[in-house]
């Protein structure tokens, strides 16, 4: 062990225990993630003084935050990601504990109280990972003086605050996840001419959010807006020879892991909150999108034909909204977009019959009443027999065991689980819904007749 450079056993069935390291003085990469390691770090760790990586991500460790770490003086990378560390982090004694920390990945772990970053050298992160713990109170501000971080990603934590945008201030921002927490508000203070000049994907979905989709905050999404030339686009990922970020999104209606994440690739999740109001037509200046959702909220109106414009489109999703009218023709120019859902609008007419919109299925276009014409069965000489609402609040979950097609459709927004937790309870609920459906059917005997 006394020569040991680099140990990689990333990806194997090792259990147990990590053994103890004080003889690898020499090692500077230890990998060992992706096994069904447990118990604590070894704190033998810290003769390792010339360690630069620490890989024990998705194993099953049980630990603190190991502060102690903070004796390794070239320590660069730290995952910790997917195993069982909990507790609080925070270190008390207010300096710098890990001077040359670039990537700190604590993911998926049972992590909580508030998170405060202020032992870490701010101008060195590059990528911080804390999503999936317990973490809450506000986001801290210290951020704004992580001048070289690229990646944010604080999703599924319990963080209770308003929309960061003193984030702007960070120059080489390319991802920010704030999924699933309870950030509130509206989204209008922007800077537009600063803006976030790196930002590439944005994934905001299953907050508080409301209002109205503020044209101002379109335009500070300026990377968004940069078409790149495909010819001269290399396959350049977000991260370093030794560490390359990844990246969990919402794409194609399901939700996607991206081991690597292309630089090229952006994405603008909005799902899942209270917007209202008309999609803005300056949606059209976000030229490199490649996945925009904006499903479960309350839009209103038409859809925007400047939606058309987006070239580089590969999934739609504009579910679970209440939009009107009918589907813009110039959609079909979109002849890169492989996931189209409008679902439960109130869209009307016929559905275009040309490019990618004749490969699209009746899940694409269910709880619109008045949608005629191909992949439908109604033909659009036809009058549709009026359906119940597209479902809201606590009469969806009813709704989805009405229409089992609707839990087929894959989002992991909560609704399958709410199918099965939410039954109880809602008999009177059912019995309302029931007797609504009796009279609309004798209702339309009666017209019949």
């Amino acid at each position: 062990m006394n020569d040991l450079n680099l140990l990689d056993l990333q990806g194997n069935n090792f259990s147990g225990m990590l053994p103890k390291f004080s003889k690898a003085t020499q090692l500077y990469i230890l990998k060992v993630s992706e096994n069904r390691l447990e118990g604590k770090l070894p704190r033998s760790l810290v003769e390792c003084t010339l360690l630069e990586v620490l890989d024990v991500g998705n194993n099953m460790m049980n630990d603190t935050f190991p502060f102690w770490l903070q004796k390794l003086p070239y320590l660069t990378v730290l995952i910790l990601r997917e195993n069982r560390f909990y507790g609080q982090i925070k270190h008390f004694k207010h300096k710098f504990v890990f001077p040359n920390l670039d990537v700190l990945d604590i993911a998926s772990n049972q992590f909580s109280g508030e998170l405060s970053i202020n032992f870490l050298q701010t101008t060195r992160l590059r990528s911080l990972k804390i999503g999936g713990n317990k973490l809450e109170g506000k986001l801290s501000r210290s951020l704004a003086n992580c001048k070289a971080l690229e990646v944010l990603d604080l999703g599924n934590n319990m963080v209770h605050d308003t929309f960061p945008f003193w984030l702007e201030k960070l120059p080489s921002l390319k991802v920010l996840i704030l999924r699933a927490n309870r950030f509130y508000g509206t989204i209008a203070e922007f800077n537009t001419e600063r803006g976030f000049p790196k930002l590439r994907i944005l994934d905001i979905g299953s907050n508080n959010f409301s209002g109205n989709l503020s044209i101002e905050f379109l335009l500070s999404l300026k990377a968004m807006m940069q078409l790149r030339n495909d010819d001269k686009a290399k396959l350049d990922y977000i991260g370093e020879d030794y560490y390359q970020d990844s990246v969990t999104i919402f794409n194609k209606g399901i939700e996607m892991f991206y081991q690597k994440v292309l630089t090229i690739l952006t994405c603008l999740d909005l799902s899942n909150n209270s917007f209202h109001g008309r999609i803005p037509e300056e949606i059209q200046m976000l030229r490199s999108l490649k996945v925009l959702n904006l499903s479960y909220n309350s839009f209103s109106g038409e859809i925007p034909v400047a939606l058309g414009n987006l070239k580089d489109l590969e999934s739609l999703d504009l579910s679970q909204n209440e939009l009107s009218g009918k589907i813009p023709p110039h959609l079909t120019s979109l002849t890169f977009l492989a996931a189209l859902n409008l679902s439960y609008n109130q869209l009307e007419g016929s559905i275009p019959q040309s490019n990618q919109f004749i490969t699209f299925s009746n899940d694409s276009y269910h709880g619109n009443p008045k949608l005629c014409g191909l992949p439908l069965s109604r033909k659009c000489n036809e009058v549709g027999l009026p359906m119940p609402p597209p479902p809201r609040g606590d009469e969806s979950w009813l709704y989805a065991m009405t229409t089992w097609k609707i839990a087929l459709m894959g989002y992991a927004n909560g609704l399958v689980v709410g199918l099965c937790i939410g039954y109880t309870g809602l008999n009177e609920l059912g019995n309302k819904w029931v007797d609504r459906l009796k009279k609309h059917g004798e209702r339309n005997k009666r017209r019949s007749r």
